[in-house]
């Protein structure tokens, strides 16, 4: 297992957990490609920025129990955790938001090239999310 990848998403996660978005934004490449659970395939930094003011206006989640795995090259890794979250405020197509609370088993997948995240595809069962908002 490749430490400096290990390192490199233990530091993308403290900085997602912290909403610090110009440190999270820093570790992605500029190209980067962000596959949207159950959604499109977007590209690029700016856009991967714009994603997180959406999801940061709607929800307020933390991710814990955090387990990172990588090959040992390093640019390859997956990450399993939890996400413990709270729905803010309503986003389009989904559940109406009241501060409904989650926790949700979620997973990711990582290309890592120089140093920074190149690929991120994230992994939840969306099923479970909507049952746990819409109780």
């Amino acid at each position: 297992m490749s430490q400096a990848t290990v390192q490199l998403l233990q530091k993308y996660y403290e900085a997602f957990n912290a909403q610090d978005m110009d440190t999270f934004l820093s570790l992605l490449t500029d190209d980067v490609v962000h596959d949207i659970n159950q959604g499109d395939r977007e590209v690029g930094k700016d856009t991967f920025s714009a994603f997180m003011d959406r999801m940061n206006k709607n929800y307020k989640e933390t991710i814990v129990d955090i387990v990172v795995m990588s090959n040992e090259a390093g640019d390859r890794a997956a990450v399993e955790f939890t996400v413990l979250g709270e729905y803010l405020a309503t986003d389009e197509g989904l559940p109406e938001a009241n501060g409904q609370t989650y926790k949700l088993p979620a997973g990711a997948f990582f290309d890592i090239r120089d140093g920074k995240v190149a690929r991120v595809t994230n992994y939840y069962n969306l099923g479970d999310w909507i049952a746990q908002v819409s109780a």
